[in-house]
């Protein structure tokens, strides 16, 4: 019998963390992300068995959002209940391969649940290839509340996700964004939260001030964000936990905003505008504002490298917004954008291997990614307006806001990958924009 590794933590609060497991990348069924998959992988996903009375309120929603999370990413594909030959209804026995076959079944997830009359619930499963005939790695086991079941069920995704792709995961994380309400030219913003998929939205503010370009820190506990309730752009730090906040110390006489923590999570670099000039400034732990940039164009979105050691901007010193990169303390930048058209709001990738940028060119937006000198620029999307990319935590997919045009147009969250397949509206209600992608919870 496959032994399982249990993996407890304990999880008072519905947002309250879970460990996170290594699994191995083993057996031959593997799919490659960066290339662009055609046809979807078929993988059959029997609800999970309910191993005892207080299990049943929850084997089968398990299984659907493990389910929306594969089907979700454009890289599988889920056989219908419908077409199964036979029905899972014991955890323990080995896969009938030959069953799973008949119906084109190229991976088979099973899975069990378990809920105590405390409110403790414990999700076990396993992974198959169906055509191999063998179990992909050692199963796993998770423990928690009955409140962080669509936690656990992010988890199993992604524990899934990555043995078969061999990328890291992403679903179990959320993303902060501004809710927006009212008519497009009067609209009303406030900070919302939410799980990567749109469920669970909470509020942080509440919309009797205009809130921009949040930003997660690195162990995602705190959020920056501009804030216009004094009447001019300020800059604010958030604490997710307690939603209390402090506003951060500023330039004297300057406006400020496009704030982003540092890998540290101490250091904060942000825009200053002040006296008709934008600069790029730098904030650390105790410190007063250094000033990184000193020129008399307009420099804004620093981002920095995951290793701390660089930062790209946007700037209109050559007379167009473009991307450059200089070093974490200053310097003479490098421009790295040389296409056609208009860049900005540049993110550099987890991964440290891709910079993201919106693109404004023939009268059409894009998000578009590019190598971090520059080179193999590639556009994902087009439409009437595209902005503001955010990188999943792991560097493989982005999230951005697309609006629609007209006095009656609607912005709304949009996902694609960096192959540029699998376009996808975020389901959330309303108006939304500046998404930002939390790290992966812990």
């Amino acid at each position: 019998m496959t032994r399982f590794r249990l993996l407890t933590c304990a999880l008072a609060l519905m947002l309250a963390p879970l460990a996170t497991p290594t699994m191995a990348q083993d057996g031959p069924l593997r799919i490659d992300i960066t290339e662009g998959v055609i046809e979807p992988l078929p993988v059959a996903i029997p609800d999970f068995i309910a191993e005892n009375a207080g299990g049943g309120e929850y084997a089968a929603r398990l299984s659907r959002v493990i389910a929306a999370d594969l089907v979700g990413t454009g890289l599988f594909r889920e056989v219908p209940k419908e077409a199964f030959i036979v029905q899972v209804s014991n955890f323990t026995p080995s896969a009938d391969y030959s069953s799973w076959k008949a119906v084109n079944a190229q991976a088979l997830i099973t899975g069990a649940v378990t809920a105590s009359a405390d409110g403790q619930l414990s999700v076990k499963f396993r992974v198959f290839d169906v055509f191999s005939e063998a179990q992909l790695g050692e199963g796993l086991q998770f423990s928690g509340t009955t409140n962080s079941w669509r936690r656990m069920a992010h988890k199993v995704a992604d524990a899934v996700y990555s043995r078969i792709t061999g990328e890291g995961p992403y679903f179990d994380s959320r993303v902060v964004f501004v809710s927006e309400q009212g008519p497009k030219n009067d609209r009303k913003k406030r900070l919302a939260i939410m799980d990567y998929d749109g469920a669970n939205i909470q509020y942080l503010t509440d919309s009797s001030s205009i809130v921009l370009a949040p930003r997660f820190s690195p162990a995602g506990e705190r959020i920056l964000y501009t804030s216009y309730e004094t009447g001019f752009p300020q800059i604010y730090q958030l604490d997710v936990g307690s939603v209390s906040r402090v506003a951060l110390p500023v330039p004297a006489d300057s406006m400020t905003f496009a704030p982003r923590y540092a890998p540290d999570g101490q250091t904060v670099v942000f825009s200053a505008a002040s006296g008709g000039n934008t600069d790029i400034y730098r904030l650390r732990p105790g410190g007063q504002p250094e000033r990184l940039t000193n020129t008399p164009s307009i420099e804004t979105a620093p981002s920095y490298s995951p290793d701390g050691s660089q930062i790209v901007f946007e700037s209109d010193r050559s007379g167009t917004p473009q991307l450059y990169v200089m070093g974490a303390n200053g310097g003479e930048p490098t421009r790295i954008s040389f296409g056609a058209g208009r860049y900005g709001t540049p993110v550099w990738s987890p991964r440290g291997d891709l910079i993201a940028f919106t693109k404004q060119n023939a009268g059409r937006f894009h998000i578009g990614v590019m190598r971090t000198d520059g080179s193999e620029e590639r556009l994902l999307t087009a439409s009437f307006l595209d902005e503001g990319p955010t990188w999943a935590p792991n560097g493989r997919v982005l999230m951005f806001m697309r609006e629609t045009q007209g006095a009656g147009g609607q912005s709304s969250l949009y996902s694609v990958d960096i192959s540029g397949r699998n376009l996808k509206r975020v389901a959330i209600e309303g108006n939304a924009s500046d998404p930002a992608w939390s790290p992966l919870l812990k």
